[in-house]
């Protein structure tokens, strides 16, 4: 069961915080919470820099196409059909069928490292690539951005109006490597490790806190400290009880106990499994050598 803690209980002086990226938890109809980014309102505009360039650049490309084909026909009821053409298949049709194709990606999300999803996690669709397409023509080219930038700087998920429309939003792909823990518990917690309840703890919180304890050594001791005190309050709440110890060995302490829990936890599930090996892989009555 997981440990709670309540604030009376906390040696740092405050209830133990909650969770400022909860927004980015996507529940699924299973009950089931998603750990997922919303690519920053920043790498978006960087990824729609990046296709706008794309796009226009090969509309300019098929303007130069149908300039030389122009000079030798001479008919301009056909050119103008051909550039309105060409204008279409650059800014509507061409995102469409590449974030159809990429399965929500396009140049910009390649090099930013971001995809478009639906708002369920599921991913994206033509209608949704379509609507995207058809809105962007308003928002990406007309304005040159401005109305995507204003909607997303006023959306949590950085969402562009397209985004709105459709129901989708840019998810981040670039998960950070999970730290390896490096600590062991410290000497005079070693007692308290040995009876204390420390729940397993969510995802995110186990990297910021292994990320910390790797990058310690070359914080200032202001920001240490803070950040220090701000993960102990997170983890505080999935321990108990807590110990009289700072912020930092506490950290040090919890993350080395669920390392060396979990990996006993594994160790002795290949024993279990290598201990019924044979009899799931074998045949039956030493068949056919019997």
């Amino acid at each position: 069961m997981m440990a709670r803690s309540s604030s009376a209980a906390a040696p740092w002086g405050v209830a133990a915080a909650v969770d400022d990226n909860a927004d980015a938890e996507l529940m699924t109809g299973e009950a089931v919470a998603l750990d997922v980014r919303p690519t920053s309102f920043a790498l978006r505009g960087a990824g729609a820099a990046i296709d706008w360039i794309v796009y226009v650049g090969l509309f300019i490309g098929l303007l130069m196409l149908i300039q030389l084909m122009a000079g030798s026909s001479g008919d301009e009821a056909l050119t103008s059909t051909l550039v309105i053409a060409s204008l279409v298949i650059s800014i509507v049709i061409a995102p469409m069928s590449v974030e159809i194709l990429t399965h929500g990606r396009s140049p910009g999300k390649f090099a930013v490292g971001a995809r478009i999803v639906r708002d369920d996690g599921g991913g994206a669709q033509t209608r949704h690539a379509f609507v995207r397409a058809l809105s962007g023509v308003l928002e990406l080219y007309l304005t040159f951005g401005g109305i995507a930038a204003l909607v997303a700087l006023l959306s949590p998920r950085s969402k562009r109006l397209g985004d709105l429309l459709a129901g989708t939003y840019s998810q981040y792909e670039r998960v950070p490597r999970v730290v390896q823990a490096v600590y062991g518990v410290p000497s005079s917690l070693a007692d308290w490790a040995r009876t204390a309840d420390v729940a397993k703890l969510p995802d995110r919180l186990s990297r910021r806190i292994a990320a910390f304890l790797h990058q310690a050594g070359a914080m200032t001791p202001t920001a240490r400290i803070g950040i220090a005190v701000e993960l102990a309050q997170e983890a505080a709440a999935f321990v108990s009880p807590l110990p009289a110890t700072s912020p930092e060995l506490f950290l040090a302490a919890v993350s080395a106990v669920r390392r060396d829990r979990d990996f006993n936890a594994l160790t002795l599930e290949r024993r279990r499994l290598e201990g019924v090996t044979a009899v799931l892989t074998g045949l039956p009555h030493a068949f056919p050598d019997r």
